[in-house]
């Protein structure tokens, strides 16, 4: 089994920091600030800046005393490949198993740091390498480009 993906060197609270990151992030110019990513994943402002500063070190970040954060590339492969395994998880849930919807959401939080390489790639191929989740959101695709 192929376990070369970001998410295969990364803890899973480094995922959810930077998929908050890209998040917040996305659609507009300029940091995201560690009070929005604190707000975000619902903990304390220190413990954000104290794993804000981690992404910066491990080269995920670009971290700016009391201004904010962006990710670099390599931070932003991070996002998108957990971003495409929740949403990819979700479209399965739903889709295959019957999920209701307001559920898959709760439950890809909790799969998307653990599926493999490989499992994403039977996931796609078997719902036909979906665009969207079932909420509307976009899919990133295999080459992890941000939709």
């Amino acid at each position: 089994m192929s376990n070369s993906s970001p998410t295969a060197t990364t803890s899973q609270a480094i995922q959810d920091y930077a998929k908050a990151v890209y998040v917040l992030g996305h659609d507009r110019e300029g940091l995201v600030t560690n009070g929005e990513v604190a707000t975000r994943l619902g903990i304390a402002p220190a413990t954000a800046t104290t794993m804000l500063r981690k992404l910066a070190e491990l080269g995920l970040a670009e971290y700016v005393p009391y201004k904010g954060v962006e990710l670099s590339p390599a931070g932003e492969r991070v996002a998108l490949e957990v971003i495409r395994h929740h949403r990819l998880i979700e479209a399965f849930l739903a889709e295959t198993l019957g999920m209701p919807p307001d559920r898959v959401h709760a439950e890809a939080e909790v799969l998307e740091h653990y599926i493999s390489e490989d499992l994403e790639k039977l996931i796609a191929a078997k719902l036909g390498e979906p665009s969207h989740d079932p909420h509307g959101n976009p899919i990133p695709g295999p080459d992890l480009e941000a939709p």
